[in-house]
């Protein structure tokens, strides 16, 4: 017997970090050191830093990934992949810098496993950060046929007397919410759950296809919907620092929605109070509610509900902050207001007053 007969096929393994080097390639900084084969990734710190601190993060795409596999769509993931890691690692006010990718499946589907990393490549352009390396691992009999999985890391830098922490949030700052995308990558298991045994008042029975097509959603299929990306925030966020806007903190809406995430970059004694009539949802959400019959507490509880990404500024910064987004086509909306409290969420219906 050889690795073949035991479900590895290294020739095929060989062939497909060839087929990806140029996609990798694409992605690269000044400060790469290297290229694509070796034992570890090469990567020089950029200049200009009086006191550079290294930011990390690490996170995957999760079950969204049943979807992309179901529908044989499998680039957008890619790009949620590296748009949870490097959204998490700007919440610190850190540029990204390199990214790493870990790709684990039952046997090598080239052209499966080419669209998701040509999605972690646009992704780490979006994003302006290297993809430095990963790792592609055959594991037969421990996943099922044409499934995979993703992990993704990010290192990122900040000089010290600009890392966003806690303590330089005020009574009084203004929230602005900047507009998700959509469900982006968080919920996925009620989402499928909500698929699979919603009522579908067209045909009279529980349970949707992905290629269905509700009224609510003007035309695109519950699959185009709810595979869109995760918005990254990168760049913009980024060049409004540069610009001199101030910001005291950020957050990154991911799972557990704004209840959960909003007041992590909030001081022990500090709460945020939020105004959901501020902001407009998706109508993918809407959807979710009604064939879920989901309650409202619920949904703020699970999904982003149309924001991605939160800037806490101060009250005389927040109209210039929403300006500087409106003109790059980024939807910012003053939401909500930091008070008293104790790191918790007021004003969503999730949080009993």
């Amino acid at each position: 017997m050889d690795y073949h007969d035991a479900g590895v096929d290294i020739q095929v393994g060989r062939a497909f970090v060839q087929q990806i080097k140029q996609m990798v390639a694409s992605t690269t900084r000044p400060e790469v050191l290297g290229g694509l084969g070796g034992f570890s990734g090469l990567f020089q710190l950029p200049t200009g830093y009086q006191e550079p601190v290294l930011v990390a993060g690490t996170d995957g795409v999760g079950t969204k990934l049943k979807l992309a596999q179901a529908l044989n769509r499998h680039h957008t993931v890619g790009i949620d992949l590296v748009a949870m890691c490097v959204n998490d690692v700007l919440t610190c006010g850190a540029e990204p810098l390199f990214f790493l990718d870990y790709l684990a499946t039952s046997a090598l589907q080239p052209e499966q496993l080419e669209q998701v990393v040509a999605g972690i490549a646009q992704g780490c352009k979006l994003a302006g950060c290297a993809l430095l390396g990963g790792e592609t691992a055959e594991m037969p009999g421990f996943y099922q046929p044409d499934e995979y999985d993703l992990a993704g890391f990010c290192v990122g830098i900040v000089d010290k007397p600009a890392l966003l922490e806690s303590s330089k949030v005020n009574l009084g700052d203004i929230v602005i919410g900047l507009a998700s995308q959509g469900v982006h990558s968080n919920g996925f298991s009620l989402v499928r759950k909500i698929v699979a045994e919603g009522e579908n008042p067209h045909t009279g029975t529980l349970g949707w296809d992905w290629h269905d097509c509700p009224p609510l959603l003007g035309g695109m299929s519950l699959g185009e919907a709810l595979l869109t990306p995760t918005q990254i925030y990168v760049q913009p966020v980024l060049s409004a620092l540069k610009s001199g806007l101030e910001v005291h903190g950020m957050a990154h809406i991911t799972g557990g929605g704004l209840p959960e995430n909003g007041p992590r970059c909030l001081q022990a004694d500090q709460a945020l109070r939020l105004y959901p009539d501020q902001w407009p949802t998706q109508p993918i959400f809407a959807w979710l509610a009604t064939a879920g019959k989901v309650s409202r507490a619920a949904m703020f509880d699970t999904f982003n509900m149309g924001i991605g990404f939160l800037l806490i500024v101060p009250s005389a910064q927040a109209q210039q902050t929403l300006s500087w987004f409106a003109q790059r086509d980024l939807a910012a909306y003053e939401i909500g207001e930091v008070v008293p409290g104790n790191q918790t969420t007021l004003g969503l219906p999730s949080y009993e007053e």
